[in-house]
């Protein structure tokens, strides 16, 4: 099987045959080719045939943003055990509180009660919903109108947190948890985000092995969007995730963040999440997880770089900021 890389670029200087990404502002002239067992192959972009609607088209809205620009999707965890802020906002107070400061920064606020750390135990379903549905409710009853989307894996929670207000589901096993989980999308037309995962929290990071990471997770996304679509869901409600750090080792998550523009062979919006993951804080040199913003942002910016429409952030308001300035200075409009 042959994979298509587009070699993505940006800025004022394009050239007249450069063929634009995903239908955003950044371009490509080049694919690389890749193949199992074959050294990798630069071809100008014109050789990529049919591939190239899947590389070029525009992608479709998601929860009503538009994915023609980076998203930022803001992280607030309800959670007592989360490995970045786990129990800071447990409480209801602290939560809304949270959730107010993110808003102004970000496009999309994603609310999980349950964390999916590595070697994090199952929370079950009615507490899962007791710290997720009631949250979504006080801030929709108190005028927050942008998306909000709710991270689990399992039908039930999804249901309580759509009822209260919740647009889009965010699924780190990628409807493979629970069975009843992808009907319940379906039903409900809402975007869902596919993420990859090998594993279960309890076990991903014993040892995780591929024999191309990028190219195993490629396909594996690429069949959990077939799957998807069997059941019903729409292409237009589909987003994927290539899962940084769940069942990843360092050397595996810098090779997917190097590669990350393949995703857009998908032809759906891609969200990279690598937010103050354990291989920043390895990286740059800092044990705490709280300390591992500047990391983070890196990561974010050699996201956007390839393309990526939506980034999950602790860090909303810094990841906007420079954002902004990578835009200015590459000339592409916020």
């Amino acid at each position: 099987m042959e994979y298509l890389r587009p070699l993505v670029q940006s800025g004022p200087a394009r050239p007249r045959d450069a063929l634009p990404l995903a239908g955003g502002p950044l371009w490509f002239t080049h694919v690389e080719r890749l193949r199992r067992a074959h050294p990798p192959e630069i071809l100008p972009a014109a050789e990529a045939g049919a591939a190239l609607e899947a590389l070029t088209a525009r992608r479709a809205d998601l929860a009503g943003l538009s994915m023609d620009r980076p998203r930022i999707m803001a992280i607030l965890n309800v959670t007592p055990d989360s490995f970045s802020d786990g129990g800071r906002f447990l409480a209801p107070k602290a939560a809304l509180a949270q959730a107010a400061a993110l808003a102004d920064a970000a496009d999309i606020l994603d609310i999980g009660g349950e964390s999916t750390r590595p070697g994090a135990q199952p929370v079950p379903e009615a507490e899962e919903i007791a710290r997720t549905a009631p949250l979504i409710a006080a801030l929709r009853a108190g005028g927050l109108e942008r998306p909000v989307s709710i991270d689990t894996r399992k039908a039930v929670v999804a249901a309580a947190a759509l009822d209260a207000g919740a647009t889009v589901v965010n699924d780190v096993a990628a409807l493979t948890f629970d069975p009843a989980l992808a009907p319940l999308v379906a039903a409900r037309r809402v975007p869902v985000i596919l993420m990859h995962h090998r594993g279960s929290p309890e076990t991903m990071q014993h040892d995780p092995r591929y024999d191309d990471v990028l190219l195993d997770v490629y396909d594996w996304l690429a069949h959990r969007v077939r799957a998807a679509e069997a059941a019903g869901i729409a292409r237009a409600c589909l987003a994927v995730d290539p899962g940084i750090g769940f069942g990843k080792t360092q050397a595996h998550n810098l090779a997917l963040i190097r590669g990350l523009s393949l995703f857009h062979g998908l032809g759906l919006p891609i969200l990279l999440g690598a937010s103050r993951k354990r291989f920043i804080g390895t990286i740059g040199g800092a044990g705490d997880a709280a300390a591992r913003m500047p990391g983070s942002v890196a990561v974010a910016l050699a996201g956007v770089a390839q393309g990526v429409q939506m980034l999950r952030v602790h860090d909303a308001a810094e990841t906007r900021q420079a954002l902004r300035l990578w835009q200015a200075v590459q000339g592409v409009e916020e």
